[in-house]
C-alpha cells in the first residue's frame, strides 16, 4: 500500500474511532509506524477542513498610495490617494471562532521595502469587542479603516512579504502565528510593490538604518533604491 493511501486509510479508521494500537493491528504494522501515520492523518484532516468564514476584513485608508495593482474592480478605492502613509499599511482579519466568538489577526506591512513589520493574534473576542478593537487598531491612521475583500488582504500581506524577501528582509517572527488567518495564497501578487515600483526605505524611530541600507545596496545596488533616514 502506498504511503498516501495508508495515510488516507488511517484517517478513515480514526474517524471510525479506532485507537493507534487497533490501527497497527488492522494494517499489520508496528505501533510506532501507526502513530506516525496517525499524526500525518491529523495534518491531512486539518488541511482539508474548510476555513472558518471571514467575519470582517479591513485595511487602512490610502493603502494603495504609490502602488499599482491591475484590474480589480472589487478592491476599494482610497479616500485620498495623495495623503501618503510612508508605505505602512495595516490589515485586520476576523474569522468565526465559535457561534458567539471571533478570532482576530492583524498585520502591519511596509509595502515599499521591509514587508511584514509586525503581526498580532489570533485574539479571541466577541463581536461587540471586535468593533472597539478595530477602532483602536487603526487609530494611528488618518481616516477610517476600509472594508476589503480577503483576497486583497492576502495579495497585500503575502505580496509585501515576498517583495521584502527579495530585498533581503524577513517578516516579523510573530507573523508565523497569524498567517493562517489570511488563507492560502499562490504567488505572485498582482500588486506592484515599492513606491512607484522602486524600493523606498523610511527609517522608523527604532530602526538602525545603516544595516538596512547596506542590505539594499547588496541586493538591488546603489542608486536603485531611495531612503529617508536620519543618522546619529
Amino acid at each position: 500500500m502506498q504511503s498516501d493511501e495508508r495515510v488516507e486509510r488511517v484517517r478513515v479508521l480514526r474517524e471510525q474511532g479506532h485507537t493507534p494500537k487497533e490501527i497497527a493491528r488492522t494494517l499489520g504494522i508496528k505501533p510506532a509506524e501507526a502513530s506516525r501515520l496517525v499524526r500525518a492523518a491529523a495534518i491531512l484532516t486539518q488541511a482539508q477542513a474548510p476555513e472558518p468564514p471571514v467575519v470582517g476584513c479591513w485595511i487602512s485608508p490610502n493603502w494603495s498610495t504609490g502602488l499599482s495593482f491591475g484590474d480589480h474592480p472589487d478592491w476599494p478605492v482610497d479616500e485620498d490617494p495623495s495623503a501618503g502613509t510612508a508605505g505602512l499599511v495595516a490589515v485586520l482579519v476576523a474569522r468565526r471562532h465559535r457561534h458567539d466568538k471571533v478570532s482576530v489577526c492583524g498585520y502591519l506591512a511596509d509595502v515599499y521595502c521591509l514587508g511584514v513589520k509586525n503581526a498580532l493574534g489570533p485574539e479571541i473576542m466577541d463581536e461587540p469587542a471586535l468593533r472597539g478593537f478595530a477602532r483602536e487598531y487603526f487609530s494611528g491612521f488618518d481616516g477610517n479603516p476600509i472594508e476589503a475583500p480577503i483576497e486583497l488582504a492576502r495579495q497585500l500581506v503575502f505580496g509585501a512579504l515576498e517583495y521584502a524577501r527579495g530585498l533581503g528582509f524577513d517578516p516579523h517572527p510573530d507573523f508565523a502565528a497569524a498567517e493562517g488567518h489570511l488563507g492560502p495564497w499562490t504567488p505572485p501578487s498582482t500588486i506592484t510593490f515599492g513606491r512607484d515600483g522602486k524600493p523606498l526605505y523610511f527609517s522608523g524611530p527604532y530602526d538602525d538604518p545603516q544595516p538596512i541600507i547596506r542590505t539594499l545596496e547588496r541586493t538591488v545596488g546603489a542608486g536603485n533604491f531611495d531612503y529617508v533616514a536620519s543618522f546619529g
